[in-house]
């Protein structure tokens, strides 16, 4: 049963109650019979417009989720791989934090070879100094 239904059955038992609305309790049941009236009203016009909404959310998200796959010719069944042209895919990938800012930073192995970086997020020169014989 909606809510405007069970208001329309609450005032239905209460008219059936013949309460006088001459008397200050009368108003006052009366005037909150006519509230939750309004109150169911405006409950179930909410209500509409929140499937109406969700029902345009889905429709947008799904339109959204074939341009993706259209732009960048993804699968669903492929991994989140990094696309960037500064990452080569066979290449492992290490994390380092910079001590000057605290930004984690994901490394690869030319980098390391390379001996030293900016950090992209503060700017400091970040160097490394691997011996090729450490296991660590």
């Amino acid at each position: 049963m909606e809510l405007s239904n069970k208001v329309a059955y609450l005032k239905g038992l209460m008219e059936g109650l013949k309460i006088d609305d001459s008397t200050n309790e009368g108003k006052i049941i009366m005037l909150m019979s006519d509230i939750l009236e309004e109150m169911a009203e405006a409950i179930e016009d909410i209500a509409e417009e929140v499937d109406q909404t969700v029902d345009l959310v889905d429709a947008l998200d799904e339109d959204l989720g074939e341009l993706e796959e259209d732009y960048y010719e993804l699968d669903e069944d492929e991994d989140d791989e990094c696309d960037c042209d500064f990452c080569d895919d066979d290449e492992e990938m290490y994390e380092c934090i910079c001590p000057s800012c605290g930004d984690r930073i994901m490394i690869g192995e030319n980098i390391i070879a390379d001996g030293s970086m900016d950090c992209p997020n503060c700017g400091e020169k970040l160097e490394f100094d691997f011996d090729e014989d450490d296991d660590q």
